[in-house]
């Protein structure tokens, strides 16, 4: 009732914000419309003659940034498209996967095609912010082609907006966060913490290694994690402390993926849909394996990985939450200048899930929670200080995310157990009801968007 109240609270007061938020976006849309320049850049002419070599060179630049961004293949297609067509070639075709691309820049008599590949690794939540800046110049004509590939340039270039050991240790804290949310002991928390910070110090490290040493990272990574929480299981630790298995996992837990690909494979994206989906499930299975090992290796006592229960009273996890955020922008290194938005999102969408709860379960809740965020991201976006819709997305969706209980699900079938199908069911109607959700709320999104220049 506690929680149900204090969630009742954080949605009437993010109402209030939020259209006074609106009313605001409203009045300074034109004007930010019209004055909008990027330092250095130089415009498209009106007059200028298409030139396909150049437009497919600023497309392959952007979408393959995008890709490595992780924004969906339709939100990357029409933004290709409108790349195109400001630059005189609207005839042009895209083909996007969830790793590479296809551009056929065609019109005015021309026709060039080239492919692109995105770059190792995933972009830190301020190049994101940058690149949509560069997204949003660049396809309303503020950007020409050059400027779009020199901007793109500089964001892939981009130092970090925190150190590495800042980052360690905000993943520590990230990480003991998340386990108050998955109803973690003290003990819990403070083991979590240590997991975490052993994790995101190997994460980071890992970054600097060639993409063919992933596979084996993930199940050191998964293997060491669980070795520690199931011999301190079998030491007589209570159920408390299962929450730290799965907390200083979140970053390699692959809901974001799942759920894109079960959204794509809904609006017809066949080819990225079963792509991401292959690629979440082998994250899972390697996931999996690790703990599997560490289980065999060590023994695991009988314990219901679904139990969560609440063991620091019904305050500690709107703490966590406030928590989670400030950490998750130092590890992933969002703009100083987002944190609050972040924060405001955040609150929305565990309030949104937590009555979602309370009224529909557990699947619908994550509906609700992707249905109410959504619009609020994108609202946010608008805002003269507020970042990408999907640097404030991002940090929500992984209080959404399926990720744990699918790889409780695969550990289960990995060692033998025929119960856990219904685990593997749950996480497949998560993943829908989060992607339903962000079509939903997409429909309220698009009623935001910046006028066309």
């Amino acid at each position: 009732m506690i929680s149900a109240l204090i969630a009742i609270a954080v949605l009437l007061a993010g109402a209030i914000l939020l259209i006074g938020l609106r009313r605001r976006a409203e009045r300074d849309i034109a004007v930010s419309a019209r004055d909008a320049v990027i330092t250095g850049s130089t415009p498209v002419a009106p007059g200028d003659a298409p030139d396909a070599s150049s437009a497919l060179a600023a497309a392959e630049a952007v979408g393959s940034a995008m890709i490595q961004a992780g924004y969906s293949v339709e939100t990357i297609q029409d933004v290709l498209g409108d790349i195109a067509s400001v630059n005189g070639l609207p005839e042009s075709e895209v083909l996007v996967f969830p790793n590479a691309l296809l551009v056929s820049a065609r019109g005015s008599g021309q026709h060039r095609t080239g492919a692109a590949a995105s770059g190792d690794g995933q972009l830190l939540l301020s190049q994101i912010d940058e690149v949509q800046k560069t997204v949003d110049a660049a396809r309303t004509g503020i950007l020409d082609p050059r400027s779009t590939i020199e901007r793109i340039e500089r964001i892939r270039r981009m130092t970090p907006t925190y150190g590495r050991v800042l980052r360690a240790i905000g993943y520590a804290f990230l990480s003991a966060a998340l386990s108050v949310l998955l109803g973690a002991s003290w003990t819990g928390v403070a083991l979590a913490a240590a997991l975490g910070l052993v994790t995101g110090a190997a994460l980071l490290v890992s970054e600097r290694l060639p993409r063919r040493y992933g596979a084996l990272i993930t199940v050191a990574i998964a293997f060491s994690v669980a070795l520690v929480v199931f011999s301190l299981l079998r030491a007589g630790f209570g159920s408390g402390i299962l929450a730290a298995l799965f907390a200083p996992l979140v970053v390699l837990l692959p809901g974001a993926l799942l759920t894109t690909a079960v959204l794509e494979l809904s609006t017809g994206h066949m080819i990225s849909g079963a792509g991401r989906l292959a690629s979440g499930a082998m994250q899972l299975v390697l996931l999996s394996a690790g703990i599997v090992t560490a289980g065999a290796l060590v023994g695991v006592p009988d314990f219901d990985f679904s139990e969560h229960p609440d063991l620091l009273g019904p305050i500690a996890p709107w703490i966590a939450v406030a928590v989670f955020g400030v950490a998750i922008s130092v590890h992933r290194c969002a703009p100083r200048r987002s944190l609050p938005w972040i924060l405001l999102v955040l609150y929305i969408a565990y309030a949104a899930q937590v009555l979602g709860d309370i009224a529909l379960g557990g699947v619908l809740s994550a509906f609700v929670g992707a249905l109410v965020v959504t619009p609020v991201t994108a609202l946010v976006a608008r805002q003269p200080s507020g970042p990408a819709a999907l640097v404030s997305f991002t940090p929500a969706f992984w209080l959404l995310v399926p990720g744990a209980l699918g790889l409780v699900g695969v550990a289960d079938v990995l060692g033998g157990d025929a119960a856990a199908s219904a685990s593997l069911v749950a996480t497949l109607s998560t993943m829908v009801a989060i992607a339903l959700g962000v079509l939903a709320g997409s429909s309220f999104s698009n009623r935001m968007r910046r006028p066309a220049l």
